[in-house]
């Protein structure tokens, strides 16, 4: 099936077939060309009686006009060799000197029919054939007196029919390069969305199975020791890990398909930092939480972007950076969010090797994005220090 916008494009008569089925009913070409059959015939008796100077009708005739219905009703099939047919018929009945009548409506179909279907030679042949058999009867056969009138009418409607085909070609262009273009823009945005939903879970997991890390390494470590210790260590890793199926769950929602369950959590955001702050201090790392300038609400990707970089940071002074104490700060100010996380451990001594891994890489990406920055640098204590400046489109 078309996706809904590609039929915002094409020739009025082609939206219909394809917001339906796709194709026209079976039966629909043999009624077009009954009917078509029908004013041919009965229309040419007509036009026969108004010009008594050309040719009566007979049973030849009768056989020309119905050519072009019959080839109707193969058309989809053999494009070139229907309208050919139909175009000898026409041309045949112009030699003979039949009246001038309704024996060009099924040609006219099979024109415009071969010419969006991309067969403009034969088309345009077919139009020449019917033009000359016109001209032979008249010159050859005396089927009627030389007329430049009669001749420039013939070839006036021949014209105008060629240029409603080529107007029908270029719609049919026109909705082929759409789709191709709306299809190209809709796998780009779907890897765009991969990409996204694979860093979303490189941060949950990675912040959480860190933790998760440590403080079971805490719980071994203690369980001699000091036995009333474990406790809280197992508390923490039980938070941990809820927390991280629950923003697991949210993500793998993303993918299903539709119809499925909305995320069961709301998307992270900076409310969520000191749910961060505190897992940190089970995990052994002593975090403060700074704010300055005017705190209020941001844009969901701003408060999302922010929250990951911070989450991510934090990950990798546990993971990393051996160190005890690390600061986040977060500076409102009147169109950017400038965020700062500096820690006491040894990440400056490794800063390359950060910058090549450990998911500095896609802090920077989340930066980029909102057309921001984050930079690295070694900080005052020794340790590293995260730097990223967020724009939020004005106050809130």
């Amino acid at each position: 099936m078309p996706e809904p916008d590609d039929l915002a494009w094409g020739p009025p008569w082609m939206r219909g077939a394809r917001a339906g089925s796709g194709r026209a009913h079976p039966a629909a070409r043999y009624v077009v060309a009954l009917v078509v059959a029908v004013i041919q015939v009965a229309g040419s008796f007509g036009a026969s009686h108004a010009q008594p100077d050309r040719r009566s009708l007979d049973a030849l005739a009768v056989a020309l006009l119905l050519v072009a219905p019959a080839a109707i009703t193969v058309r989809r099939r053999y494009p070139v060799p229907a309208m050919v047919a139909a175009a000898l018929a026409a041309a045949g009945f112009l030699a003979r000197g039949y009246a001038y009548g309704p024996v060009f409506l099924g040609l006219a179909i099979l024109l415009v029919v071969t010419v969006v279907r991309g067969h403009r030679v034969a088309a345009w042949s077919g139009a020449v054939a019917v033009l000359a058999g016109d001209a032979v009867g008249r010159l050859a056969f005396g089927s009627a007196a030389w007329s430049w009138q009669a001749v420039g009418g013939l070839l006036a409607w021949i014209l105008v029919v060629l240029a409603v085909a080529e107007v029908g070609r270029s719609w049919r262009d026109r909705a082929v390069t759409y789709r191709q273009v709306a299809r190209e823009t809709r796998l780009r945005q779907a890897g765009e969305e991969r990409l996204r939903i694979a860093q979303e879970l490189h941060d949950v997991v990675a912040h959480h199975m860190s933790l998760i890390n440590v403080q079971a390494g805490v719980a071994l470590h203690l369980a001699d020791r000091r036995p009333e210790q474990v406790e809280p260590a197992l508390i923490a890793i039980r938070d941990a890990s809820k927390e991280a199926l629950s923003e697991l769950r949210s993500l793998i929602d993303v993918l299903r398909l539709d119809g499925a369950p909305a995320p069961r959590s709301p998307v992270a955001n900076l409310a969520g930092l000191d749910d961060i702050v505190e897992r940190s201090g089970h995990a052994g790392l002593e975090v403060s939480k700074t704010v300055t300038g005017q705190e209020r609400g941001l844009p969901a990707a701003v408060e999302l972007a922010a929250y990951r970089i911070v989450q991510e940071a934090i990950t990798n002074i546990v993971r990393h950076a051996a160190a005890t104490r690390a600061a986040v700060t977060l500076d409102y100010g009147e169109d950017v969010l400038s965020l700062t996380i500096e820690d006491d451990g040894s990440g400056a001594a490794t800063l390359q090797n950060l910058v090549q891994g450990n998911g500095i890489s896609g802090m920077q990406e989340r930066a980029r994005a909102l057309g921001g920055e984050l930079r690295l640098s070694p900080a005052t204590g020794g340790g590293l220090r995260v730097e990223a400046d967020l724009p939020t489109g004005g106050p809130g």
